[in-house]
């Protein structure tokens, strides 16, 4: 069970940690201490539920159809695999900030339908989870159940961590050389998974 979860997390921050509309929107909020709670809550439970349609729903499709887990399995590979090569590019070749500025959101439900629309109209984010998260799923020994959690709990960490600690966050990520850490952090673990899934 703990070996599902863990593989679920690890899938999980590795693909939900990348700067992204949806978490430089956050991550403003963040800063701006404003409906913090709610916009997690919201990021979390999307996520969550487009995780266990990808492993429980597209992977179901995939088990029955054989030749499309292969096919699936290596345009994961070769996803991932330009996901990190994309990680590392940044990190030798671009100085990062990342600015989170906007006009201020006077309304609970203004800001909570801008972070939907940031969730559910991004098709990177179904990228991730349905098919990427799903895709991988096929490949796990262990409890999908388990898998599914983890990458849930991933979700779960991450937004409310960067929520609520993003005004400690701020001065560090004002160098740009805390982004070329994180970016090749990023494609060393794209680049892992990536050969797991062909070997």
């Amino acid at each position: 069970m703990l070996h599902s979860v863990l593989q679920g997390f690890l899938v999980g921050i590795g693909l939900i940690i990348a700067i992204g509309a949806q978490n430089a929107f956050v991550l403003k909020q963040g800063l701006k201490q404003q409906y913090i709670f709610w916009v997690c809550l919201v990021c979390v439970i999307s996520d969550s539920l487009l995780i266990f349609a990808g492993v429980f729903g597209f992977a179901a499709v995939l088990q029955a159809h054989a030749n499309w887990v292969e096919m699936a399995k290596y345009f994961g590979a070769i996803f991932l695999f330009l996901y990190g090569l994309q990680h590392f590019y940044h990190a030798w070749s671009k100085q990062q900030y990342l600015v989170a500025a906007g006009k201020e959101e006077s309304s609970l439900l203004r800001v909570l339908l801008l972070c939907l629309a940031l969730t559910w109209l991004n098709p990177h984010v179904y990228l991730d989870t349905v098919v990427l998260i799903g895709s991988i799923s096929t490949q796990i020994q262990g409890s999908k159940l388990d898998f599914a959690l983890g990458a849930s709990l991933a979700s779960f960490l991450f937004f409310f961590s960067l929520g609520y600690g993003a005004k400690y966050l701020q001065p560090l990520f004002q160098d740009y050389r805390a982004w070329k850490v994180l970016d090749v952090g990023i494609g060393c673990l794209m680049w892992g998974i990536a050969y797991r899934l062909i070997i």
